[in-house]
C-alpha cells in the first residue's frame, strides 16, 4: 500500500449542450485514488457523483462527453494512459475498462442483463479479458461467486437476475467486478436499494475484499455513516466541483466547508435529542440545475456564512487549509489568497 495514487484526476470537465443552455454536471474536479486505499465520495443528489464514476470509465451517458481534463490511470504495470483522451468504444479503453478499472452499480437489476445467467455473464468477462474457454471460464465464475459469498454458488451459476433477492444480485454484480481482478473499483452507491442488514453484509464484504485483494476503491454514497466507516479519506461535492478533501478523520472531526458542516449536522444521532422535540437541522435550498452558472462560490445562495461582496463576487478554488485538508471556501485566508491570486472572478452565463 502507497499514498502515491493509482488514478489522478485533474480538471475533468463533463457537459453537453442542450436546447436550454450547456449542461455541466462536472466543473473541474480534481481527485487522486491512492494505492490500496478506499476514498469516498459523498453529497446530495445532483451534486455529479455518479457522474464523476462513469467518467473515471469512460461511459458517459449520452449526449454526455469529457469536455476537459484529465484521468491518467498508472498502476506500475503498463505505461501511464489517459483515460479521457481514448475512444470510449475504441479497442484500448474496452481493454482497460472491466480488466483494471471495474464499477459497481447502484441497481443491479438494471445493469444486469435479464436474459443471461449470472454464470454466463460473468464467464464473458472473463473470456473477453483472459482468453479462458469455456470450462476454465465457468470454474473461475463459481469460484467468484465463492468469493462474494454466494449460498449454493454452484446452484447459483445457473440463476437468471429474476430468481435472486436484492442482495444476491448485488454479490453477483461485485463477483462480476472483480472476475478479471481490477485494480481499481468504483462502487456507485452499492448498497442504496438494500435493507439495513444486506447492506451491512454488502458493505462488510466490499471492506473484507479490499484488504484482501488491495484494491483500490472509490465509494459513491449520500451516506455519511458508510463513509465514517469504510474510508479512508472523502472528497465531498457540489454542483460538479469538490469542495473539501481530507482524511475521514479530519472531516468528521473539523469539517472546513459550510456545505460539509451542513450535511454533518444533518445526521441524526442515536440520544442526542432525547426529550426534544424540535425538527433535525436542515440546510435550506436545493442543489441547483447543472445549466446553472453562478458567479462567486457556487454555494453561497444556501450559506448561512456568505459574505456579501465577497462570497457571491469571487470564484474560489481549492487550497490546503490544515496539513492534508483542503476547501473551496472564501472564509479561510489561504482559499481567498489562492482565488483571488488566480483571478478567479467570473460573470454568470445567461440561461436560455
Amino acid at each position: 500500500m502507497t499514498s502515491r495514487p493509482i488514478i489522478s484526476v485533474r480538471n475533468l470537465e463533463v457537459g453537453a449542450m442542450s436546447r436550454h443552455g450547456m449542461l455541466r454536471p462536472l466543473r473541474g474536479i480534481d481527485l487522486d485514488l491512492p494505492f490500496g486505499q478506499t476514498v469516498g465520495l459523498v453529497g446530495e443528489s445532483g451534486c455529479g457523483k455518479s457522474m464523476t464514476a462513469r467518467a473515471l470509465l469512460n461511459i458517459t451517458p449520452a449526449p454526455m462527453r469529457i469536455t476537459g481534463g484529465t484521468i491518467i490511470l498508472d498502476d506500475g504495470k503498463a505505461p501511464p494512459q489517459n483515460l479521457s483522451a481514448l475512444d470510449p468504444d475504441g479497442v484500448a479503453m474496452r481493454a482497460i475498462r472491466g480488466a483494471r478499472v471495474a464499477m459497481i452499480f447502484q441497481e443491479p437489476m438494471t445493469a444486469l442483463s435479464p436474459v443471461h445467467t449470472i454464470g454466463d455473464q460473468i464467464g464473458e468477462m472473463v473470456r473477453i479479458h483472459r482468453k479462458l474457454g469455456r470450462r476454465e471460464a465457468k470454474a473461475h465464475a463459481i469460484e467468484m461467486l465463492d468469493m462474494v459469498s454466494m449460498p449454493n454458488a454452484r446452484q447459483r451459476y445457473d440463476a437468471y437476475p429474476f430468481n435472486l433477492s436484492g442482495g444476491m444480485r448485488q454479490r453477483a454484480m461485485i463477483a462480476m467486478a472483480l472476475a478479471c481482478g481490477p485494480d481499481v473499483l468504483v462502487a456507485d452507491e452499492p448498497t442504496t436499494a438494500l435493507d439495513v442488514t444486506i447492506q451491512a453484509q454488502i458493505l462488510e464484504l466490499l471492506q473484507r475484499l479490499q484488504a484482501d485483494l488491495g484494491m483500490t476503491v472509490l465509494l459513491i454514497t449520500h451516506d455519511l455513516g458508510v463513509v465514517a466507516r469504510t474510508t479512508k479519506r472523502v472528497a465531498v461535492m457540489y454542483l460538479g466541483e469538490i469542495v473539501e478533501e481530507a482524511s475521514t478523520i479530519q472531516l468528521f472531526d473539523t469539517p472546513l466547508h459550510p456545505y460539509t458542516q451542513g450535511l454533518l449536522s444533518s445526521v441524526p444521532r442515536l440520544g442526542s435529542r432525547r426529550g426534544r422535540r424540535e425538527p433535525l437541522p436542515t440546510m435550506r435550498g436545493t442543489v441547483p440545475s447543472a445549466l446553472v452558472e453562478l458567479a462567486g462560490c457556487a454555494f453561497h445562495p444556501r450559506c448561512t456564512k456568505a459574505v456579501a461582496g465577497l462570497c457571491d463576487v469571487i470564484k474560489p478554488v481549492m487550497a490546503e487549509v490544515n496539513p492534508g485538508h483542503s476547501a473551496r471556501c472564501l472564509l479561510y485566508p489561504e482559499v481567498l489568497v489562492a482565488s483571488k491570486r488566480g483571478s478567479s472572478v467570473v460573470q454568470p452565463e445567461p440561461v436560455s
